[in-house]
């Protein structure tokens, strides 16, 4: 079981990560303004520190005692864990598979396993919704709006 204490202060610490990464990648590209107008960061930097207050805030919340959600003793069962996973753990997966197999391979199987494994859809059926999901996917973005999506190291292997 996970606290909802446990649960906002680890979301404030992801999220505040998030922007301090943010911050110091706008610092890289530049800030402020140049004789052409606002350089390329100014507008990450902003962004970026709203991120790193708002989460800022809610670790101060979640750490400070008060009468407020933070004090529920259990925000995430044990079944709502396994939900939670079984939507995670394939979009990690997905993520991870991009650079290997590219992107309409990964889209495939990434379809395939959240439709067929948990037996939302019948295998025909998640195989057919997967093999429809890639092609809209290459129609959409290689043949229409001419952007070349990831192909990954196997079709770049293959000599596709």
């Amino acid at each position: 079981m996970i606290s909802r204490r446990a649960l906002e202060l680890a979301t404030a610490v992801l999220t505040g990560g998030f922007g301090i990464a943010v911050v110091v990648s706008s610092l890289d590209n530049g800030i402020g303004w140049s004789s052409a107008g606002v350089e390329a960061g100014t507008f990450p930097l902003l962004t970026g520190i709203i991120i790193v207050l708002g989460s800022l805030y809610n670790l101060a919340r979640g750490v400070l005692p008060a009468a407020t959600l933070a004090n529920v003793p259990i925000a995430i069962t044990s079944t709502e864990l396994r939900r939670l996973a079984s939507l995670f753990v394939p979009a990690a997966i997905f993520v991870a598979a991009i650079p290997l197999a590219g992107m309409y391979l990964a889209s495939a199987f990434y379809v395939f396993a959240v439709l067929a494994v948990p037996r939302h859809q019948s295998v025909p059926r998640a195989l057919a919704m997967a093999g429809a999901t890639t092609l809209a996917l290459y129609v959409v973005f290689e043949r229409l709006f001419q952007v070349s999506l990831p192909h990954g190291a196997l079709a770049a292997a293959f000599g596709f």
